[in-house]
Order: C-alpha cells, then sequence, then structure tokens
C-alpha cells in the first residue's frame, strides 16, 4: 500500500498566517503540520509516500523535507496541484505514483492521538473498495458527515445544515486502485471543485466502502480555532504516540 498526503491549497482561512508560506507547514507544538500524516503513514507501515501540494511556497517542502531521511526513509515524492480544484482533483495527481495499487491518503492539517494501524491492516483484508474513520464531533456541520443505518454506511453528506448524525468523516480514506477512475467520471460542485465526498458516495453506492471509528482525538487544523486546539492537543497528550 502508498501513502498520499494531500497539502496543496491557499489555506485563505488562516490568513495571513499563510501569506508566506504554505498551511501544512506551520507548526503544531515542536513539529511542522505535515510532520503528523507522514508519521502515521509511517508508523501505519506504508513508506512509499507521495505528498500533494500547490500555492506559491510548494518549494518549502523540499527544503524542509528533502528526501525524508529524517524520517528514516530512502525518499519522498512530490507533485505540484496547479489551482484549487479540490481534494478529489489533489488525489487524481497521485495516479502514476499509485501504480495500480491500494492507497492510503491523509489530508495533511489532520491531527489524529494514536494510530490508523488497525484500519490499514483491515482495509488490506478487503478484496475491493475503500474504507473511511469516523469521529464524533461537536460541529458536524463543518464536515462530511455519514449517516449509519442498521450498522451499514447509507450516505455522506458534505457540510450539512441538519446534521442527522454527529460522525464526521476524517480525513483519512483507504481505496483500491479504482478511485482514478472514480474521480475521472467526477463533475465539479458549486463551489467548482472535484470533491472528496462524492468519490466515497461511489463507493457507499456499490456497497464497497467500510468503516471504523477512529480511536484517541483527532483534529484538522485548518481555522484559526482548529489550530490553536491542535496545538493544545499535541502539547497535552502527544499525537501518533498510541
Amino acid at each position: 500500500m502508498k501513502g498520499v498526503i494531500l497539502a496543496g491549497g491557499l489555506g485563505t482561512r488562516l490568513s495571513p498566517l499563510t501569506k508566506i508560506t504554505n498551511k501544512h507547514l506551520l507548526p503544531i507544538y515542536n513539529k511542522p503540520m505535515i510532520y503528523y500524516p507522514i508519521e502515521a503513514l509511517i508508523k501505519a507501515g506504508i513508506t512509499d509516500i507521495m505528498v500533494v501540494t500547490g500555492g506559491n511556497h510548494a518549494g518549502d517542502f523540499l527544503r524542509l523535507m528533502g528526501n525524508g531521511k529524517e524520517f528514516g526513509l530512502k525518499h519522498i515524492n512530490y507533485t505540484y496541484q496547479e489551482g484549487e480544484g479540490g481534494i478529489a482533483d489533489a488525489l487524481s495527481l497521485a495516479e502514476y505514483f499509485a501504480e495500480g495499487e491500494p492507497i492510503c491518503v491523509v489530508l495533511g492539517d489532520n491531527i489524529i492521538e494514536k494510530n490508523i494501524i488497525k484500519a490499514v491492516k483491515d482495509f488490506g483484508g478487503q478484496k475491493k473498495g475503500a474504507k473511511i474513520l469516523l469521529k464524533e464531533v461537536p460541529d458536524p456541520e463543518r464536515f462530511g458527515v455519514a449517516e449509519i443505518v442498521n450498522g451499514r454506511l447509507a450516505n455522506i453528506v458534505e457540510k450539512p445544515r441538519q446534521p442527522k448524525s454527529n460522525l464526521a468523516v476524517i480525513g483519512i480514506y483507504l481505496y483500491d486502485s479504482r478511485v482514478f477512475d472514480i474521480v475521472k467520471t467526477l463533475k465539479p460542485s458549486d463551489r467548482g471543485e472535484l470533491e472528496i465526498t462524492d468519490v466515497n458516495n461511489a463507493y457507499v453506492r456499490e456497497g464497497t466502502m467500510t468503516w471504523e471509528m477512529l480511536q484517541g482525538w483527532w483534529t484538522d487544523a485548518g481555522t484559526f480555532e482548529s489550530l490553536l486546539r491542535a496545538n493544545v492537543l499535541v502539547a497535552q497528550t502527544g499525537a501518533n504516540n498510541g
């Protein structure tokens, strides 16, 4: 299995912090934000990793991480997303890197307390399809929200005004090689982007999407409030230590 970290975008919600750097290079306590998803993948046994970045500061990733020696890696792959076409558009850039293998996709601003070892192992036992991780949150309207009916995932609704559950789809996704064919069928949303929720719902409709609850805390770091929360949580309890 290969790992893909999506770290593009302009991070406008964090301006002016992002005027001179990429959001994913901002500090979370004692490390740059991008370190946390890399360490989560490595802990799960995934060491063939690509970082998809974009914007005006993409070169800073190379200066910071080089070939990944600091993480014990032989190399890190990089690719560049032009513009802001959405998460699914960024994912499509990793097709040649995946080479037909299953992939674990992590959004670069997602920080978890523990690990994804079980999810990766369980997905390895699936013959096809995808897997997502869910977490109860107090503000589900900010996220893709899962509707579970009789233990089965029935639908995912992106940023619903009236969420049917408090189960957020966190930014860690496991896909088989068909994900790139699915992305090619997508049409831009009202935001003009290719939505990862549409990718996930394609697997839901097919009946090949599985799900697990994430253990330990989780937060994104895409707003001032969640950036502060991530810093406090890591300072208090650490991350990727479980």
